[in-house]
């Protein structure tokens, strides 16, 4: 998959992972973000959630998703990631760096990426299929304009909501999640896996009817929007127990 100019999640997307990860930091955890992130006054998690996307370069694209074979979920690294060029062993790189005694300046860089990548990870599309770029090139119409399925779970579905980031934020914060086949519930988070939580993803991909017909209707709406906000608040949720265990000192 090459997503060129698109945003995992978009901006709000991962900018409400943050936020949720954000109110379950433990006070180690937050004081030691707090003090890597004043190595650039005015940072915090939010605003550096998206910095992995601004900054992508072609040595680290690969580093934002992993393609799984049509009709296999089944993480296989030597198949699915070679050479460590994947979102999961991106994320297993950069944890060991902020678990590690490096540098502040390389932690701070690592806190950046895994705040970016574990959302990343429970976005769909970013477990798909390369056969398609993670649904980049599969053309339809949605929102009364000309799209593609990647841009419709990165942006549209989000912005359908009609919320804006603390509002939606704080109502998935307080489990007000509709019901939804989409795995595990928000509080899954013991023992995070990105092997795991691209598997997730990918059975997501795989469900009947998650490619509509080429106009993504109201029916599709209905059906995705709660799998979107259930995604959203399980990484929101991980992202806080992994910093919770990576970060204090």
């Amino acid at each position: 998959m090459c997503l060129g100019n698109a945003m995992a999640w978009g901006v709000q997307g991962h900018q409400v992972v943050a936020a949720l990860a954000q109110t379950r930091l433990s006070p180690a955890a937050r004081a030691e973000a707090s003090r890597l992130l004043a190595l650039e006054p005015g940072a915090t998690l939010l605003s550096v959630s998206t910095w992995a996307d601004e900054q992508r370069s072609p040595e680290t694209a690969a580093w934002h998703y992993v393609n799984f074979p049509r009709g296999q979920c089944a993480y296989t690294p030597k198949r699915d990631c070679p050479d460590g060029q994947c979102v999961v062993a991106a994320i297993e790189q950069q944890s060991q760096v902020l678990r590690s005694d490096a540098p502040d300046a390389e932690r701070l860089l690592a806190l950046k990426y895994v705040v970016h990548l574990v959302a990343d990870v429970h976005q769909p599309l970013h477990a798909g299929h390369g056969d398609d770029r993670g649904g980049n090139t599969y053309q339809l119409q949605a929102f009364l304009q000309g799209s593609n399925l990647h841009a419709v779970w990165d942006t549209w579905l989000i912005r359908s909501l009609g919320e804006d980031v603390p509002a939606l934020a704080a109502r998935l914060g307080q489990g007000r999640v509709a019901s939804a086949s989409s795995g595990p519930p928000a509080h899954a988070t013991a023992g995070f896996s990105a092997a795991r939580a691209a598997e997730e993803s990918c059975r997501i991909v795989a469900t009947p009817g998650f490619y509509p017909g080429r106009l993504v209707d109201a029916d599709y709406l209905e059906r995705f929007k709660p799998v979107l906000e259930a995604r959203l608040a399980l990484a929101g949720a991980r992202l806080a127990d992994v910093l919770n265990r990576l970060l204090p000192r």
